[in-house]
């Protein structure tokens, strides 16, 4: 086993507009909240990266405690770190689940700094995508970068539509497994090592 992974970095669309903004805030006492497909298993993405769904079942399972615990922070545009800046956090999210092959997600925009970024292009009508952050392997598949079984989610990041598709989706950074220690703390791999055992 290596001691690097790659940073594997995927883009999906983001459907808001300014009028879901607005009802947003009404419903939710000034709070933004966006809901949607954040994520596809077994599905090719842009960059020709396959997520296999009981890979990506397990780290929806276990982004469950980060959730729980109000540490499920995301950023405004993707960093070269898997580590997850507070200074740059742009929204949290509050809820993450799995129908059939896809991701479901609700999303808190921050009032912070880079919170109020992304709210100001949404008000302007920019359109942004929803991109995870993780680490792990791929392995070649029929033309296809199959991700393995060391994937770990980091989060969920907000980030500008490529001009062409999977551009900087393909910008992959190394990461060694003592920075991903900074990330995950001694409570969160014990959670890990659980529901792995439940699986089985």
């Amino acid at each position: 086993m290596t001691d690097q992974l790659n940073v594997l970095r995927e883009w999906t669309p983001l459907s808001c507009t300014p009028q879901m903004i607005k009802e947003s805030k009404q419903m939710y006492g000034g709070k933004i909240m966006l809901s949607g497909i954040i994520q596809r298993a077994n599905t090719l993405n842009q960059n020709g990266r396959v997520y296999p769904r009981p890979i990506l079942e397990r780290e929806i399972m276990n982004y469950q405690k980060l959730i729980r615990e109000n540490r499920a922070l995301g950023e405004c545009d993707h960093p070269d770190s898997s580590v997850i800046e507070l200074k740059n956090a742009s929204h949290i999210v509050r809820e993450a689940y799995m129908r059939g092959d896809d991701v479901y997600g609700r999303i808190e925009i921050l009032d912070t700094p880079s919170g109020k970024i992304i709210q100001s292009l949404i008000e302007s009508g920019v359109t942004l995508g929803i991109s995870s952050r993780g680490v792990g392997s791929t392995t070649s598949q029929g033309g296809n970068q199959v991700v393995q079984d060391d994937f770990q989610l980091i989060c969920f990041d907000m980030v500008s539509e490529p001009s062409t598709p999977g551009a900087f989706m393909l910008k992959e950074g190394r990461i060694n497994r003592r920075e991903l220690d900074k990330f995950f703390n001694q409570s969160d791999k014990i959670d890990r090592m659980f529901n792995e055992i439940l699986r089985w």
